[in-house]
């Protein structure tokens, strides 16, 4: 009897320990990654690979926002530990004090953002006195101040009306603005309720790319989750070369559109691959490293931002999979850096 219970008593301290091993060796589905992102056809391939069921749900949590402002808000306050955001509007958070590493290049716009005017507005000079909607202080900056360039205009030439770009569409509809500074879905709609395309980011090839980024503190905290969060990232990217009409298919209810809708959109974006993100993460001084410091010093001359923040350990490679994660690469791949419209 005594032996019995000195038996089940070390059973029990057993199953407890190898428990508590299994805890601390594995990710905690009590404190899942969470992971902010909103539409957009760069963004999609985390959907896809939830549809595909590569996404481990409960150590892997999609929170899906509307707007860019609403991200930035979120990585501030520390609501979520990651999320899909503009390399712009991670430089301004970073200048804002937010400690942000990128771990991945999502994707380079490519004319998927844009500028969609009423049918009668047919020129950039045009745009003069007209009411131009914008998120200004997320990429639609980095775009209006573009247009305004190319157009030999200033702000003071047109009426600026500030909004999210989840207002865009509604403001467009009902009249109340001429032109929207918006990307997709938001400009695939506009364009086929007749709206005319005026200028997109094919102009400033390199200019808005998005990211995947971190909040450094919490970097070795999910660092299984984000190892696997990228492998199912390359998986989506491999699913959608070979099987792009299933792939369409499964986006676009996040997206709100037709599966034609989305093929016409990712037209608008390259997507690197896992080799071009090796490139462009690693290294002595990294290709990434180059382009957000070129795209700072931007910002500060065009007034988008006071002072350019350090970038110099601004990217961490090591959560992308092994180069040879895949026997071949399954998007074609373009020098790191030299993105052709």
């Amino acid at each position: 009897m005594y032996c019995t219970l000195l038996f089940s008593v070390f059973a029990r301290i057993s199953g407890l320990l190898l428990a508590l091993v299994l805890m601390a060796c594995g990710p905690s589905t009590r404190d899942p990654l969470r992971v902010a992102t909103l539409p957009w056809p760069g963004y999609e391939t985390l959907h896809l690979a939830q549809s595909l069921e590569y996404l481990n749900e409960p150590d892997i949590r999609l929170v899906e926002l509307v707007n860019t402002s609403q991200i930035a808000s979120a990585l501030r306050n520390g609501t979520v530990a990651a999320a899909t955001i503009t390399l712009d509007s991670a430089l301004t958070l970073i200048h804002e004090g937010v400690d942000l590493n990128v771990v991945l290049v999502m994707d380079y716009s490519l004319g998927a953002d844009a500028v969609i005017a009423r049918p009668a507005i047919t020129t950039l000079q045009h745009i003069r006195g007209k009411r131009i909607a914008v998120e200004n202080a997320t990429v639609g900056g980095v775009m209006l101040d573009a247009l305004l360039t190319e157009a030999a205009l200033s702000v003071t030439d047109i009426q600026l009306v500030s909004m999210t770009v989840n207002e865009h569409l509604a403001a467009y509809r009902r009249g109340e603005v001429d032109v929207v500074v918006t990307f997709e879905p938001v400009s695939t709609v506009l364009l086929d309720e007749g709206g005319l395309r005026l200028y997109d980011s094919r102009a400033i090839p390199g200019r808005v790319l998005d990211v995947l980024v971190v909040r450094k503190e919490l970097m070795n905290r999910y660092r299984p989750q984000l190892q696997a969060l990228l492998k199912a990232h390359f998986r989506a990217l491999d699913y959608l070369q070979q099987s792009p009409d299933d792939a369409y298919a499964r986006i676009a209810p996040y997206l709100g559109v037709s599966a034609e809708q989305v093929a016409t959109m990712m037209a608008g974006i390259r997507v690197p691959s896992l080799g071009d993100n090796h490139r462009l993460l690693n290294g002595s001084r990294p290709e990434l490293v180059r382009v957000a410091g070129e795209l700072a010093d931007f910002m500060v001359q065009r007034q988008l931002l006071r002072r350019a923040p350090a970038v110099d350990h601004l990217v961490q490679p090591d959560f992308l999979p092994p180069s040879n994660f895949f026997t071949s690469q399954f998007l074609t791949s373009q020098p790191a850096g030299q993105v052709q419209p």
